[in-house]
């Protein structure tokens, strides 16, 4: 009894562990937006550069992608993104801004 109970929670939480991959990847690598693991698996799968490998993990994640988006739609409506990335696009538009008025020295 006691071996089975551990199998099921093994099993469980690597179930958990894996599902919902690139809610994960989008929410921690800076990308901002609702549902942008969903859009980032839809971008994949239409991509003709995915391996073909690869493509039916991305199709089996996707439904578990789009609950873990849509868990996270409060915190994406309430975070302000202020990763690395979003601080040097704004930098460069700032840059790109000012050097259409002034433009740089040649």
């Amino acid at each position: 009894m006691m071996k089975t109970n551990i199998q099921a929670i093994i099993l469980g939480s690597g179930i958990l562990t894996a599902s919902g991959c690139s809610s994960v990847m989008t929410h921690t690598g800076g990308q901002e937006g609702t549902y942008s693991g969903t859009r980032a698996s839809y971008a994949m799968l239409t991509d003709s550069n995915t391996s073909w490998g690869y493509k039916p993990f991305v199709a089996l994640d996707m439904p578990f992608t789009a609950v873990a988006d849509t868990v996270l739609i409060p915190w994406d409506m309430y975070r302000t993104d202020k990763s690395l990335k979003s601080k040097v696009e704004e930098s460069e538009d700032q840059n790109l801004a000012t050097n259409s008025v002034i433009p740089p020295v040649q």
